[in-house]
């Protein structure tokens, strides 16, 4: 499988995810999904920036991610401190340019 096929799985398996992120004003951007090493990026903007469950929601995302796709090695979510989402953001990892924060990394 290519990197755009795995990236494109993903995509169509987080826009399945939106209804209960978007439910509470969270969003979702698919930042890298490498097929080869089996690496997977999401980052979350809205709401989840500063949500005090947002570390539930990244750990049910990777859980799920797992279980969804037997080629995914490693997940990793990250949670912007800036709360900026911007215009180009959208569900499904289909654009964004959030910043992300990586003070607390292990925080997931």
């Amino acid at each position: 499988m290519t990197d755009e096929s795995l990236k494109s799985r993903v995509e169509t398996w987080m826009v399945k995810q939106m209804p209960i992120i978007q439910m509470h004003g969270g969003t979702s951007v698919v930042r890298e999904a490498d097929a080869e090493s089996g690496q997977v990026v999401v980052e979350l903007g809205g709401t989840c920036s500063g949500c005090g469950i947002s570390n539930v929601t990244a750990q049910n995302i990777k859980r799920d991610m797992f279980m969804e796709f037997e080629e995914i090695e490693n997940v990793e979510v990250k949670v912007p401190s800036t709360g900026d989402t911007g215009a180009d953001t959208v569900e499904g990892g289909r654009g964004g340019d959030l910043q992300y924060s990586n003070e607390s990394a292990g925080h997931f």
